[in-house]
This record gives C-alpha cells, sequence and structure tokens, in this order.
C-alpha cells in the first residue's frame, strides 16, 4: 500500500514512486525518503536494485579507496581534456533528500559549513549558497560549470527541490579541482577532477577529500556515512547505492 510509512520522519511508499507515476519514461522510478524506506520498502526496492545493477539478492557492497592499488594510467598523449570522478555521501540523523525536513537540511548545511572550515593545504576553499547569491559568484560558477540548478521535473515530483534554494550550496578548494554539493540530489556529492588524463591524481584527491569531508563532520556532530553492508553508502536513487566508490 502506497499508504505505509517508513519509522523515520513518515516517508511513504507513494512518495517513493511518486516520479513514475506522474512521468512514463522512467529507467528506475523511485527514490528512498529516508535509510528506513531501504528496510520498510525492501519487497520493491531489492528487485529494482538487483535487476538494475545486475547482482544476486546475496550480493554486498565492496568499496576500496586504496590509491596504491591502481596500477598504470591513461597514457600522456591520449587525447583526453579531462577526468572526473564523484560520488554521494549522506549523514546518520537527517532523512535524504526526497523526506528530509527543513530543519534536517538547514542543520546539515550548517554541519557541513563548520567541517569545510576544518579543510587545509589543497583541500581549503570557500562555501558559497544558494541562497542570496551574489551575480557575480552565480555567474562564475555558471563559467566553472560548477553550478547546478532547479527545475528537474523528476527531482521536483520526488520532492528534491522543496524549499528551493535554502539550505543548498557549493563548496569548492582553490584549485577549482576539488567540490562538494549540498543538499542537491543527495545530501553530498563530492567531486575531484582536473584538466588532462591523471585519473590516479584525480582519485587519491577523491579519496583524500571523502576522508577530509567524513572526519570533519564525524569531530563536529558525532555523526557518519550512512552505510550499509548490503546496499553500501546510501543515496536517495538506488542505482547509485551498490556499485559506487
Amino acid at each position: 500500500s502506497s499508504g505505509i510509512n517508513a519509522e523515520y520522519g513518515g516517508f511513504t511508499l507513494g512518495q517513493a514512486i511518486s516520479c513514475a507515476v506522474e512521468f512514463d519514461n522512467q529507467h528506475c522510478g523511485i527514490y528512498a525518503g529516508d535509510y528506513d524506506s531501504y528496510q520498510d520498502f525492501a519487497d520493491v526496492f531489492d528487485p529494482i536494485i538487483q535487476e538494475y545493477h545486475g547482482i544476486t539478492a546475496e550480493a554486498k557492497h565492496t568499496s576500496d579507496m586504496d590509491v596504491s592499488k591502481i596500477q598504470g594510467n591513461v597514457h600522456p598523449d591520449a587525447p583526453v581534456k579531462s577526468v572526473r570522478i564523484r560520488v554521494g555521501r549522506s549523514f546518520n540523523g537527517f532523512g535524504l533528500s526526497p523526506g528530509i525536513t527543513r530543519q534536517q537540511r538547514l542543520d546539515l548545511e550548517k554541519l557541513l559549513i563548520s567541517a569545510f572550515s576544518n579543510f587545509e593545504g589543497d583541500l581549503k576553499g570557500n562555501y558559497y549558497p544558494l541562497l542570496g547569491m551574489e551575480e557575480s559568484v552565480r555567474k562564475q560558477l555558471v563559467d566553472d560549470h560548477f553550478l547546478f540548478v532547479s527545475g528537474d521535473p523528476n527531482l521536483i515530483s520526488a520532492g528534491m527541490e522543496r524549499d528551493w534554494p535554502e539550505g543548498r550550496g557549493i563548496f569548492h578548494n582553490e584549485a577549482k579541482t576539488f567540490l562538494v554539493w549540498v543538499n542537491e540530489e543527495d545530501q553530498t556529492r563530492i567531486i575531484s577532477m582536473q584538466k588532462g588524463g591523471d585519473v590516479k591524481a584525480v582519485f587519491e584527491r577523491l579519496a583524500r577529500a571523502i576522508k577530509a569531508v567524513q572526519d570533519s563532520v564525524k569531530e563536529k556532530s558525532g555523526k557518519d556515512f550512512l552505510f550499509d553492508e548490503k546496499y553500501g553508502y546510501i543515496h536517495s536513487c538506488p542505482t547509485r547505492d551498490h556499485p559506487t566508490t
């Protein structure tokens, strides 16, 4: 029944499948509003996850961010313009984007802003909230291809653009090779990128950035990433859960 509630935040199965009900062009068509959604609605989520990722019901997630295991790299003469690697991460104690409350979203943004202030070296940078953003800043973020915007009908239907643009923003380091999107489709999107084809360098920075975000938030609040042995790092969209780093 679409009226069944997940215990945390009252997120319903009807809300989870809202975009599939509204649109007939979905490749997945379901979003989790909180961690409990994956447990309470497992009869719906699990077959979709298994079919999408081509895995069995017994499969468990594995994650390995050990940079030393990367052997070789893209040939320096290869015509690679740039490399970009990103992951999503969510934190305990906050709803996922479709089900997060306004206060949770604001509290999470505040916590992340505090965490960003701890970053040092090449990860150090600035946070730019979408709310009240100056036009010159907005234009620069557009020119850098960093800015995420509203208006995606799927995200609107799924409830991810409630209270827009409050509680959202973008952090990037001074070299513009490390970004964090705050409260877009996921609580955080952690991104490492640079010009050229040095995949190993991009991955190495990503691994350090993920740990920096995790350690800093944990130090400030005691909260850690949402991780499940079966599903992996929890995202709002189940297409991103199982194979992600």
